[in-house]
């Protein structure tokens, strides 16, 4: 199986393929959440577009780390008033 682009290029913008992965599936997540927001209809997967701009160069390791906390605090937003999560067996007693 062919890789495009090569991972040799890919780590030339990110040192590792452990934050390789890290990056770019976070960025995925943000490309996915943005999309379904805004009722865009994506030509290609979340993940391929990510790392496309990893090979380009668009996202590299000092912008993936601030893109990458964005994405976490997004993810540790407390919910809005009213959709609280279920309650556990913790919660009961």
């Amino acid at each position: 199986m062919l890789l495009y682009p090569a991972m040799k290029e890919l780590l030339k913008n990110i040192p590792s393929r452990y934050l390789l992965v890290n990056i770019v599936a976070a960025r995925a997540r943000k490309i996915s959440s943005e999309a379904e927001q805004e009722g865009i209809s994506l030509e290609d997967k979340p993940v391929t577009l990510a790392i496309r701009e990893v090979a380009s160069g668009a996202l590299r390791l000092d912008n993936a780390e601030m893109a990458e906390e964005e994405a976490q605090s997004a993810f540790d937003a407390p919910e809005q008033e009213g959709e609280g999560a279920p309650a556990t067996a913790e919660d009961e007693e």
